[in-house]
């Protein structure tokens, strides 16, 4: 995707952006692309179903910062397990692996990647969710497909949570 040299003055009430099913499960609503902050950041509030998991990772060109809304995540980061609540906050600087378990129903995060080169990534591993569709089934080969092809992500290694931990 080809961004704008500048940033666009932009303005979102609560409940709007764009919202689409991310194939690791959650939907995403798009708060501020690549394009419209010229490529500075992209920012998005990710709901997540209780028991989520990610395989451990690394985004290789932005810094992924991670604001807990609501809600209860235990983070894997480099190697070290967090339990962060409400209103915690958690930063995987570029290239540093890392992988989360949802711990809560109704978890809800800020996220923020600087630079915002990661969106293609995002983009490929998701798609619009409409009022007609509902979300759909997580489909990790879709992840690694768009990582493969899109670059923002590397998958590194498979969830370091136990299967009953919580």
């Amino acid at each position: 995707m080809e961004t704008n040299k500048t940033a666009s003055a932009l303005v979102l009430q609560p409940g709007e952006g764009a919202r689409r099913w991310f194939f690791g499960g959650g939907i995403h609503t798009w708060k501020a692309t690549e394009d419209e902050t010229g490529g500075a950041f992209l920012m998005f509030e990710d709901e997540m179903a209780l028991d989520k998991v990610t395989p451990m990772h690394t985004h290789p060109d932005s810094d992924e910062t991670m604001y807990i809304l609501a809600g209860e995540i235990l983070m894997n980061i480099d190697g070290e397990e967090h339990r962060v609540t409400t209103g915690g906050v958690i930063i995987a600087p570029r290239g540093v692996p890392h992988a989360f378990k949802v711990l809560q129903d109704g978890t809800r995060v800020l996220c923020l990647h600087t630079p915002g080169s990661a969106q293609a990534f995002y983009d490929g591993a998701s798609e619009p969710l409409g009022s007609s569709n509902k979300p759909g089934v997580v489909d990790f080969e879709r992840i690694r497909e768009s990582g493969r092809i899109n670059g923002g992500i590397e998958i590194v290694g498979p969830p370091p949570f136990p299967e009953n931990q919580d």
